[in-house]
């Protein structure tokens, strides 16, 4: 049978095809080390399974609203006003099943055939696919590492066309973990609103940010670009709750409604239990939160300066996340590799080390490595990859 054309034209993910081959070899007895993990180590805070266990025990285990419970909606308006120092009404929000979910149903809402989002690289992989899947056309910008990965507003505005519809803004990033600095966004806020642009601005790393950096959103910089753009965000990463599946999407009234009558047809609601978890991740002790991002601000001192020393790896020090983005075409290139692909192959195949190409997020020059792991693999990771570049070399 022929398959739709929208899904026979997607591209794999690659996160997940090289986290599915590291687990086969796991469970073949082989000694792989995965830092190929999109999501915390830590277990979800307890507070936060108690909330959701008794409110299972209290019955409330049915359908709730399309667009999410008044209630967690609320929590995720005190948030906005205590870390933004922003204002919205309810109907300005929607609870999704997860912050991906977010996005597929805003480009669903949002795109007709033919129009375009621009996208900056490097990008989390489903970006792209997402926008295809909902008739668009990526439009590929590249943030160039000798800019932080960051794009200029020169770059912006050369790619905008009457076509053009949305931008997306992710920051901090996944897969650099670099961040946009308040004047950065109000320059490229200032291009979206002279040529009515949407901002689509992905903020799911929010609170994982090191050393003296700030996130700044740019619906906080000015009424205007509250209005230009669309918030993305859940609380998967910062509350380590991945599996919950609870993320949600703030802005423009109309959109939030057409996206809330588009999930009434598709998923019903976000799962009752979970939203009343991440009620709890918001309302309850943040402490969890902060012992989490310095356990991965201290991951990523120790783990940088030993990538540092490995030959042909050169690497930004990130500023959130929690992924390190090293260049290492001059590490594939004297160790006898074509490409990088084939190098993080071999990482995994020889030095039982799984790692991401750069290429699933549009820098092929590049790797991905996670340090939500322990310190101690983290630190044989390192040491492995060292081994194995070495003695190529030799």
């Amino acid at each position: 049978m022929k398959l739709a054309n929208r899904v026979s034209a997607l591209t794999p993910s690659s996160t997940l095809a090289i986290t599915a081959k590291a687990k086969e070899m796991k469970a073949q007895g082989i000694d792989v080390i995965g830092l190929g993990a999109g999501e915390p180590d830590f277990n979800t805070p307890q507070h936060i399974i108690d909330a959701a266990n008794n409110s299972m025990v209290e019955g409330q285990t049915k359908y709730t609203p399309s667009g999410g419970l008044a209630s967690l909606k609320d929590s995720i308006i005190q948030k906005f006003k205590t870390d933004q120092g922003i204002q919205y009404d309810a109907s300005e929000i929607i609870v999704t099943n997860g912050a991906k979910h977010g996005l597929y149903t805003l480009f669903q809402v949002l795109l007709n055939d033919g129009d375009e989002v621009i996208i900056p690289t490097p990008y989390w992989v489903s970006y792209p696919e997402q926008v295809k899947l909902a008739g668009g056309n990526p439009v590929i910008v590249e943030g160039k590492e000798t800019n932080s990965f960051k794009i200029t507003p020169e770059q912006l505005e050369a790619s905008i066309t009457t076509n053009t519809k949305a931008v997306i803004i992710n920051s901090p990033s996944n897969p650099t973990g670099m961040l946009y600095t308040r004047e950065e966004l109000t320059a490229l806020g200032e291009v979206c609103v002279k040529h009515n642009v949407l901002i689509v601005s992905d903020e799911i790393y929010e609170k994982l940010v090191y050393a003296d950096h700030k996130h700044v959103s740019i619906a906080e910089i000015s009424p205007k670009l509250k209005e230009q753009t669309i918030i993305i965000n859940g609380v998967s990463k910062s509350h380590s709750m991945t599996g919950w599946r609870i993320g949600y999407a703030a802005g423009n009234s109309t959109i939030i409604k057409a996206m809330t009558n588009l999930a009434s047809h598709s998923t019903s609601n976000p799962t009752t239990t979970s939203q009343y978890a991440a009620i709890a991740a918001y309302e309850g002790t943040q402490e969890p939160v902060e012992t989490m991002r310095k356990a991965f601000e201290e991951r990523l001192n120790v783990v940088y300066k030993t990538l540092e020393e490995i030959p042909g790896f050169q690497c930004l020090k990130p500023q959130g996340a929690f992924y390190l983005f090293p260049n290492v075409v001059e590490a594939a290139q004297k160790t006898g590799y074509e490409n990088v692909d084939d190098f993080a192959k071999s990482l995994l195949e020889e030095a039982k080390v799984a790692v991401i190409p750069g290429s699933g997020f549009g820098s092929p020059n590049n790797i991905r490595l996670s340090y939500a792991t322990s310190l101690e693999a983290l630190e044989a990771a390192v040491e492995r990859i060292h081994k194995f570049v070495v003695g190529k070399m030799s």
